[in-house]
């Protein structure tokens, strides 16, 4: 018997290897390593010096970076309406509707979609002389032309609208699983004793899939404080800083600037903000199990 478990354990553990050293030397080392390098000015074309934690005051007295961080929180706000939405469609989805498939897979190729190419698109539909103002101007909506992606009013929420258009259909498929595990057995009963549609869903459907909004809700959250892509390659932070988040700005100082040492004082700044906020998402969704009603 106990052979057998280290063999299986053997097995499990040679499967994981590959994905834990991909891990231990993408992630856990560059974690590592920014630790002592953000006590330092490094920028590998001047002398490396200890700076001790200069770099973090410095930072706390940065203008920008405090704008990215408020960028950064602001950006948190597309978490909720991400989810609410992944979980409706996900309901619609698995429903016994005519071209579902088809609405599964629709739905889906935003996900697997590049980002480049989605920001090509976007950046085509929300031009001047695009889609978008051509079908509100027509609606009556707008009475002229929008720069939607050069306004310092609206750029933060298209980019935001963009992001959520993107991850829809990520987060989708996660809570259609978690749908098709819920029991069938626990719909008919609590039909049977009068549960309509409205009821199912609050009373049966949400309590059981709070293991997938945990786990849904809390890489939302760090996915929208480290958002870069879209960012950098539809506005690059402008104008002005009115997108500009925390990881575009980290990347501006260390890429950019080749300011690595104050770069890595941010990142850590940026990091300890999502594991702060991870933990108030565990806190949030600690109960589950189906409510009585």
């Amino acid at each position: 018997m106990k052979k057998a478990m280290r063999s299986e354990s053997f097995t499990a553990w040679a499967f994981m290897a590959p994905g834990l050293l991909f891990l231990a030397v993408f992630t856990f080392w560059p974690i590592i390593y920014g630790i002592p390098l953000s006590l330092t000015d490094y920028s590998v074309i001047t002398e490396t010096n200890y700076v001790g934690l200069s770099n973090f005051t410095r930072a706390f007295q940065d203008h920008n970076f405090m704008i990215s961080l408020w960028n950064s929180l602001v950006y948190v706000l597309v978490v909720p309406v991400i989810q609410i939405v992944s979980i409706l469609m996900a309901i619609l989805v698995n429903s016994r509707i005519p071209g579902v498939k088809m609405f599964r897979a629709a739905y889906y190729i935003p996900v697997v979609t590049s980002m480049v190419a989605v920001a090509l698109i976007w950046s085509w539909l929300l031009g001047n002389n695009g889609v978008v103002n051509y079908l509100l101007m027509q609606a009556g909506i707008i009475s002229e032309q929008v720069s939607w992606l050069s306004t310092s009013s609206t750029a933060l929420y298209v980019l935001m609208f963009i992001t959520m258009w993107k991850g829809l259909g990520y987060y989708m498929m996660l809570y259609l699983a978690g749908l098709q595990g819920i029991p069938a057995d626990l719909y008919e009963a609590a039909r049977v004793d009068g549960a309509g549609p409205l009821k199912l869903i609050v009373h049966v459907t949400i309590p059981l899939l709070r293991p997938h909004i945990l786990f849904c809700t809390l890489i939302s959250v760090m996915g929208a404080i480290r958002v870069f892509d879209e960012v950098y390659i539809l506005t690059k932070g402008g104008p002005g800083t009115s997108t500009l988040t925390s990881s575009v700005y980290i990347f501006q100082k260390g890429l950019e600037q080749f300011n690595f040492g104050y770069a890595s004082a941010l990142g850590l700044i940026v990091s300890v903000l999502v594991g702060a906020l991870s933990v108030l998402v565990f806190r949030l969704n600690r109960k589950g199990g189906v409510n009585s009603y």
